[in-house]
């Protein structure tokens, strides 16, 4: 192939972080692009020197980057992407004109890859997630189809700028002039709906009031976003308190239950008790819907779960009732509130989780994680563990928090310190919340979420006789959520056990305390080696090699759930530690609870599985509990 140059401009590349300590920069560089390669150059057009090359064969996709209203760091602010082999590289052109070029004559060369993707995230991957989509992968494949050139595939391509005499084609007519609509389309304001009050703590902060819309400015993180309210007032909000105002988007109506699953979603109905009482939520299939509607006609009050189906065809339509066939989901709900055809009842009450207190919020405001001690009440001591005495307190005499005093050689203090400000970052509804540290004085407090119900080991055993294999496998539900957000941060727990989980005043469970094994000092955690680990939870691998994983905290896992089917048994509760790592290197497992039906501990037996790759992935575990949850659920 042909090493003349087709294109060659000085643009502004964002460095690509390969690894997650790669600092985030952007850099001047002299781009050249030739028939098979694109290559990158340090300094001048007329001196230069190679920084980066990448062969156009590898390259899977390349586009118009939208900024979602995210400020851009540079004074180059039209973005395109490449995407070749596991990376995307973000590259930034002065103008929309020269951006054009740049996409039209790269996806002319790749337009015979075989590597080309189906899908694309069309926004930038920024601080740990996905801008478009919101996945937590880096890898995780795109959210919106690919089209390699749209409406531009049969266009002639535009000259290019400088140098026409270098092409290897005959000079192209110019491109045609976008069409209004699309320029609009790219600099539409991203508007989202808060589903949660929300009063700022800090003069930085914007206040949220449920159902108001507000227009994002920059995403600052994932967890933070800077917005505009309908006054022109400005400041951060928590990212998890609104969602993207969009017809498709169902988290903007009431109906809708994320993540509820049907044990949880009967007890939520019962508890209403309310003819016609319904809700819309998660079906065991990704992306699939489930209605879950509460009567009295059949007796003393039952439940009826309903699948939304889909059509094959194009455009997809949607229905409860074969004959009545909709474009969207809200238009199937609103038909059936006024009409039952063939449900048990007309859908007359929604049944949802707005009313409840609001999530939690990675931090008390954005980039504030030290907190004043002088901030905090302390009130009565909750219990005390191997890292010292936790209390029920207040912050700022408003917010309820739970605070460990850390004593004084309990921990590796400074190693503790900076791990914390990743820990804080971490953010999910099925993890305990790490609001804030204070640092400044000894003891080391740590400011938490506070869960009223306590530790789970303590909530089984109390409880014990009154749940059924459904309640407990809610729980585990719960806790493999937790754990697969964990997994997709590559963040290990290295401690899963029913002691380190915490239920809450809505029972629902959340797990605590991960990652903070690494810097106990407890001889509970000291193996003959001086290793750190609990011996009864921990897999071969740890045992003999100290090695760590994603798939070790698999193995807890499964020990965790036998916890749970045992209603807080201690596992291998007759045998010393010594002798429970000889019987687990021999193949010896824990025995299954009755509680647990054989596919349960079929769940059990596959974490346990001696080869760690031959275990299942958080992911994996979650979508399997999920089936056994909705395991008679058609239409039940």
């Amino acid at each position: 192939m042909s090493s003349t140059p087709i294109l060659e401009e000085t643009l502004i590349k964002r460095s690509q972080q390969k690894k997650r300590t790669s600092p985030l920069n952007y850099k001047e560089r002299v781009f050249v692009l030739t028939q098979s390669r694109l290559t990158y150059y340090e300094g001048r057009p007329e001196k230069k020197f190679k920084k980066g090359s990448i062969d156009l064969q590898r390259v899977k996709c390349v586009e118009i980057v939208k900024n979602g209203g995210m400020v851009i760091p540079c004074q180059n602010k039209y973005p395109f992407q490449v995407v070749y082999d596991t990376n995307t590289l973000y590259i930034f052109a002065p103008s929309n004109e020269s951006r054009s070029v740049w996409v039209q004559n790269m996806k002319e060369e790749i337009r015979n890859n075989s590597l080309i993707v189906a899908k694309f995230h069309p926004q930038f991957w920024q601080e740990g997630g996905w801008l478009c989509c919101g996945q937590a992968e880096k890898l995780a494949p795109g959210c919106e189809e690919y089209n390699l050139f749209g409406d531009i595939s049969r266009k002639p391509l535009p000259p290019i700028p400088g140098d026409e005499s270098k092409s290897r084609r005959p000079p192209p007519p110019p491109p045609p002039v976008p069409e209004p609509a699309a320029q609009e389309a790219e600099l539409q304001e991203e508007v989202v709906i808060a589903l949660y009050d929300f009063e700022g703590t800090e003069s930085q902060d914007l206040t949220l009031h449920r159902g108001e819309e507000y227009v994002i400015i920059e995403k600052c993180d994932v967890n933070w976003h800077k917005a505009r309210n309908k006054y022109g007032e400005e400041g951060y909000i928590p990212s998890n308190y609104v969602t993207l105002k969009q017809p498709d988007n169902l988290e903007q109506f009431v109906w809708y239950c994320k993540n509820v699953n049907r044990n949880k979603a009967e007890d939520q109905l019962r508890n209403e008790g309310k003819e016609g009482g319904f809700m819309v939520r998660d079906s065991s299939s990704p992306g699939a819907y489930t209605v879950s509607l509460y009567t009295k006609s059949l007796g003393d009050g039952a439940i009826r779960h309903y699948h939304i189906k889909e059509t094959s065809g194009s455009p997809k339509q949607f229905y409860l009732a074969e004959k009545h066939l909709f474009s969207s989901i809200p238009e199937v709900i609103d038909y059936h509130k006024h009409n039952a055809a063939g449900l048990v009842s007309r859908l007359r009450y929604p049944v949802n989780n707005q009313n409840k207190a609001a999530p939690t919020t990675a931090g008390f405001s954005y980039e504030k994680w030290e907190i004043n001690p002088s901030e905090l009440t302390f009130m009565k001591e909750l219990g005390s563990g191997q890292y010292g005495v936790v209390r029920l307190g207040k912050w700022r005499a408003q917010h309820k928090v739970a605070i460990k005093a850390i004593r004084e050689g309990a921990m590796s203090e400074e190693d503790f310190i900076e791990e914390a400000k990743v820990m804080m970052s971490l953010s999910h509804p099925k993890l305990v919340q790490l609001y804030g540290v204070c640092t400044q004085q000894r003891p080391i407090y740590l400011v938490t979420e506070f869960m009223e119900l306590g530790c789970l080991l303590n909530y089984i055993r109390q409880r014990r006789g009154s749940f059924s294999p459904q309640n407990l496998l809610s729980i585990c539900h719960d806790i493999s959520q937790g754990m697969q957000y964990l997994e997709e941060q590559h963040y290990i727990h290295r401690d899963l056990a029913a002691r380190n989980c915490l239920v809450n005043d809505s029972h629902v469970v959340k797990v605590s305390d991960f990652g903070m094994a690494r810097y106990v000092k407890d001889d509970q955690y000291v193996s003959s080696s001086g290793a750190k680990f609990p011996v009864k939870w921990s897999p071969p691998e740890v045992f003999n090699f100290c090695k760590y994983s994603s798939k070790s905290d698999v193995w807890s896992f499964g020990v965790l759930m036998w916890e749970v089917f045992t209603e807080g048994k201690m596992p291998f509760e007759k045998n010393l530690n010594h002798e429970v790592v000889a019987m687990v290197t021999q193949g010896h497992r824990l025995y299954r609870p009755k509680m647990a039906t054989p596919q349960i501990y079929d769940i059990m037996q596959l974490c346990w599985q001696e080869r760690p790759e031959e275990r299942p992935s958080f992911t994996q575990i979650s979508l399997m509990i999920t089936d056994e949850l909705e395991a008679d659920e058609l239409n039940s």
